[in-house]
């Protein structure tokens, strides 16, 4: 296992390389000049300022060598300087706004696990009934509209029309001065309507992979087997049923990732919240390209360790795949 881990891990170097030339090519390709954004807002900038800022930023340079330099920067863990003119760093800015998005998706992939999976197994032990096709049109009808367009409904109905619920950021503003009790139910308050539209719009795929997964490994000659040895319904379908409909649903794991990153760009930007989602708008909209880049690898990096996670939990759920080994 360990020479696997680290053939996997030597091979994320060129697969990184790649994304990031590509990224950072089709990034300088886009109209627009960030000088020109900078300057633009300040009447008393001077053209000679905005030339001062391209060479500042190494923007008068070939696409190549721009890359190049970047890339050096990067090998040390280094991304750069924020072309926003407030003193911060790319790593700074990243690192104030990263855990609102691990916050999110975490708290997301684990209601959609424990929600999607469930769902799945019951929609194939009960297939055809009212139940199934039932649940099958709910998760369906949330895999169909669109997320923002839920979002903004939600954030109207419950936020404006009820008032139960925020409908922005994930704080209030007396957040400091709360309880410990307070400031639990004011952070699930928040979390209710971004961590829940993202939910519902990804039960339908996950619930799908399971009630197929779970309908193969029901119609095998061990299951059939083990009812007719008397084990109770809950044993076949807990103990040894549901670990070998596990294996394909793995796959998930490693997909859901970098979808719901993607994802965080929406829900973030709608809510109000100070996350990595929001910052990568926020710079591509300012033509922040160093921003944009370090949201970027961090993201493939994201990917790439969703895709080892997932074959790592194969070898765990499968006592038969053993990498490394013949």
């Amino acid at each position: 296992m360990f020479v696997y881990l680290l053939k996997r891990l030597l091979g994320m170097i060129p697969l990184i390389i790649g994304i990031t030339l590509i990224s950072f090519s089709v990034i300088h390709m886009t109209p627009g000049d960030p000088t020109q954004l900078l300057t633009s807002m300040n009447p008393n900038a001077s053209p000679e300022a905005s030339q001062k800022l391209v060479k500042m930023y190494n923007l008068d340079e070939p696409i190549h060598v721009q890359y190049w330099l970047w890339l050096k920067k990067v090998s040390v863990l280094d991304f750069g300087q924020s072309f926003a003119l407030d003193g911060m760093s790319v790593t700074e800015k990243i690192a104030n706004r990263l855990p609102y998005t691990i916050y999110l998706n975490v708290m997301s992939i684990i209601l959609i696990f424990m929600i999607a999976l469930p769902l799945g197994i019951l929609n194939a032990y009960y297939k055809d009934t009212f139940f199934d096709k039932i649940s099958t049109v709910m998760v369906f009808m949330g895999f169909a509209v669109p997320t923002f367009w839920l979002a903004l409904l939600c954030m109207y109905f419950f936020g404006i029309q009820l008032g139960w619920l925020p409908i922005s950021g994930l704080m209030s503003y007396n957040f400091s001065d709360l309880s410990l009790w307070g400031k639990f139910v004011d952070l699930a308050k928040h979390s209710i309507l971004p961590v829940g539209v993202s939910v519902f719009g990804s039960l339908a795929g996950l619930s799908r992979y399971a009630r197929n997964s779970m309908l193969d490994v029901l119609n095998n000659d061990y299951v059939t087997a083990a009812r007719a040895r008397g084990l109770s319904e809950r044993k076949v379908l807990f103990k040894h049923a549901l670990k070998n409909a596990l294996l394909p649903i793995i796959t998930i794991i490693g997909l859901s990732i970098p979808g719901l990153i993607g994802g965080s760009v929406i829900f973030e930007s709608i809510f109000s919240i100070p996350g990595m989602g929001q910052l990568f708008y926020q710079s591509v909209m300012m033509r922040d390209y160093p921003v944009v880049m370090g949201i970027l690898v961090i993201g493939a990096l994201l990917t790439l360790a969703g895709n080892l996670i997932a074959d790592i939990l194969y070898a765990v759920v499968d006592p038969r795949i053993r990498y490394g080994k013949k």
